[in-house]
């Protein structure tokens, strides 16, 4: 059995993805510490007429001290929400599967979830759901570890009857694979190569959020991603 792991990345890349179509059990690290600098949790890359922008949720971190990712609450006292869907609209309106994209924003965003984390497993449970993505999604504060790395993966992978553990090849610095040879797991690393697709707007730009895939593949999402 294959397991991976990934933090609840906002809007992920499509790697994110093919990391989770990978594998047979899918670990959302939502109970780690929340990075105190910028990270890919709260913020990701679209693209419009000017090249990429990015799209940022604003959330509470004035006076909160170290937090875990699932603690994060979402400030609302700024009228983000909007400015959002407008920039959604000027950058892919004239994408061919806007209209039905874009409603899962909007009704995503029309709930006010209180915690960031709710926010993104709304959005990665959407694409799972639209592609048609079935695996088992757990959330590691369900499983009760609170090992920090480089336990942690192999703690997970133990719980779960693991065999394989897939990770990032950028992960490989921090994952002692001694450990996980101890315990007859093979770590397995792979790094994805973007997905090329049709875009707007000019010259392709890999990487960015899913959305911008989805937007103009809509549904044929899926096969771009599985292509090596």
């Amino acid at each position: 059995m294959i397991i991976s792991a990934y933090q609840p990345y906002f809007a992920p890349f499509p790697g994110f993805f093919k990391k989770i179509m990978l594998s047979d059990v899918f670990v959302i690290m939502d109970s780690v510490q929340f990075p105190l600098g910028r990270s890919w949790l709260t913020r990701n890359r679209f693209k419009n007429d000017k090249g990429i922008y990015w799209i940022r949720i604003p959330v509470w971190r004035t006076g909160k001290g170290i937090q875990k990712i699932n603690e994060v609450r979402i400030c609302y006292e700024r009228e983000w929400k909007e400015k959002v869907l407008k920039g959604l609209d000027m950058a892919y309106k004239n994408a061919p599967y806007f209209l039905e994209i874009i409603q899962a924003w909007e009704d995503i965003l029309r709930r006010e979830p209180e915690l960031l984390l709710d926010l993104n497993l709304y959005l990665i449970r959407y694409v799972l759901d639209y592609l048609g993505i079935k695996k088992r999604i757990l959330l590691l504060s369900e499983l009760g570890i609170e090992e920090k790395e480089p336990e942690l993966s192999l703690r997970i992978c133990k719980m779960l009857g693991a065999d394989r553990f897939l990770a990032q090849k950028s992960a490989e610095k921090y994952l002692d694979g001694e450990l996980f040879r101890k315990e007859g797991i093979e770590l397995i690393f792979f790094n994805p190569r973007p997905p090329i697709y049709p875009q707007l707007w000019g010259d392709f730009i890999p990487n960015l959020s899913i959305f911008d895939l989805l937007f103009n593949c809509g549904k044929k999402s899926v096969e771009i991603i599985k292509r090596d």
